[in-house]
């Protein structure tokens, strides 16, 4: 009975955290205007210093930072939050005069300070917002005048017919004269008959544009759902091919070379990264792929995994600061 109890309540717990949601706020240290993108969409419409996201229901996104200043250019990182708090982070640059995003730390959504006038609050955008497209309207007015003029008593019939024609602020003029026909005519004074036609066309004023929803992505590791390093990891045969090449030569250092030089451009999973650090003999080239194959990884956040490919904590110390350095 006492375990069915608990049971009920690890899965009422598990739901609970489930169903919550999360805020972020971003800020930068020296009060550069920027643009968050999360999981590449746009989240606030301009460029702010302080931004409040609301309504988050991962742990992981995918975070680019375009600055106002296209001095400064743009940045991405991988974010982690604490769903039912108000995670704080703030975007700074460290000793090498690179921008990295830095935990300030969290508080519940209960106990999260209110909204201040700085600070720009957006709920998270998980599709494209549809932008608005202003359209035309253009108007055509044609002006006929037709003037019609007599001749005096006794002279053979004389006519004259002038017509003028305006469209859109173009005219012109045709002029007939006819005589000599037989009979008189009296006639004096003068006709004139005006028409006017306009023609208005109206397009899409106020419609709007929706961009079609993105691809679904493409899962490569089944059940992860956590930040991406890289795009495309290698295929169980080309990683197989790897390793029988690497495997097959002598010397340490020979191992290493051929790895980096295959990897340069390549994509690889956190199991394939532990696989090669177990081909190499000694703690320190261990090491220096580990921290090499750091950036062509695809399930980054699963890297703590590679930890048990070491023999030594300090090994592990030591390549925890130098992911800590390139985020």
């Amino acid at each position: 009975m006492k375990r069915l109890t608990l049971l009920g309540m690890v899965l009422l717990l598990s739901f609970h955290i489930s169903a919550q949601t999360s805020n972020v706020v971003l800020f930068t240290e020296n009060g550069e205007r920027f643009t968050a993108i999360l999981n590449g969409i746009r989240q606030n419409d301009k460029p702010e210093t302080n931004v409040k996201i609301t309504g988050l229901s991962a742990e992981f996104y995918k975070l680019k930072v375009i600055f106002e200043s296209t001095a400064l250019g743009e940045k991405n990182f991988n974010m982690a939050i604490e769903l039912g708090k108000e995670n704080t982070y703030v975007i700074k640059k460290n000793n090498k005069g690179e921008f990295v995003l830095r935990f300030m730390g969290s508080v519940p959504l209960a106990e999260a300070p209110r909204n201040t006038p700085a600070q720009s609050t957006v709920v998270y955008h998980a599709n494209p917002v549809a932008q608005p497209v202003e359209g035309t309207m253009s108007s055509q007015t044609v002006t006929t005048t037709t003037t019609t003029q007599g001749a005096s008593t006794g002279d053979p019939e004389a006519v004259s017919l002038n017509m003028g024609m305006n469209v859109d602020g173009v005219g012109g003029n045709i002029s007939i004269n006819v005589s000599g026909m037989d009979g008189t005519m009296q006639q004096t004074g003068t006709t004139t008959v005006t028409h006017t036609q306009t023609t208005t066309t109206t397009t899409n004023v106020t419609g709007m544009n929706t961009p079609p929803p993105p691809p679904a992505p493409v899962v490569y590791l089944p059940g992860y759902n956590g930040p991406v390093g890289c795009p495309i990891p290698m295929s169980p045969q080309d990683f197989d091919d790897l390793k029988q090449t690497v495997s097959s030569k002598s010397f340490e250092e020979t191992k290493f070379t051929i790895s980096k030089q295959v990897l340069q451009d390549r994509c690889m999973l956190v199991s394939q990264v532990k696989q090669m650090m177990l081909i190499f003999t000694f703690e320190q080239t261990r090491l220096d792929f580990a921290k090499f194959a750091y950036d062509r990884t695809y399930d980054i956040g699963n890297y703590f995994k590679v930890n048990d490919a070491f023999t030594f904590e300090s090994s592990i110390e030591d390549l925890n600061e130098y992911i800590d350095a390139r985020r």
